[in-house]
């Protein structure tokens, strides 16, 4: 049975209406990636940046392309912990969040 819409927009959609799933997919990849899951972090993040601000804007914002953004959460990407963390840092200030860290 063939989808009848892009998983991108399904995302996209309920980000948009439903702000307790769009955290949650940003907290999501958060943990991915404080628990050595580079991959699914970098994954959740581009669902998550597609899903709200967009690459484009993100870019704007921390003064890059985008181009080079969407590289850095490919597959093949190997992003250095400050680009990474510089767009965490950006994301948490539009969302307006704070994060914390809880050892457990």
């Amino acid at each position: 049975m063939p989808l009848t819409r892009d998983f991108k927009d399904t995302i996209k959609a309920r980000a948009e209406r439903d702000p307790e799933f769009r955290m949650g997919l940003f907290q999501e990849a958060l943990e991915a990636l404080f628990n050595d899951d580079l991959e699914l972090g970098k994954a959740l993040l581009r669902d998550y940046v597609n899903a709200t601000v967009g690459f484009q804007a993100l870019a704007d914002e921390m003064d890059k392309s985008p181009k080079a953004l969407m590289q850095m959460l490919s597959k093949r990407g190997n992003p250095r912990a400050d680009n990474l963390l510089g767009m965490v840092a950006h994301l948490k200030k539009h969302e307006g969040l704070e994060i914390g860290v809880k050892l457990v």
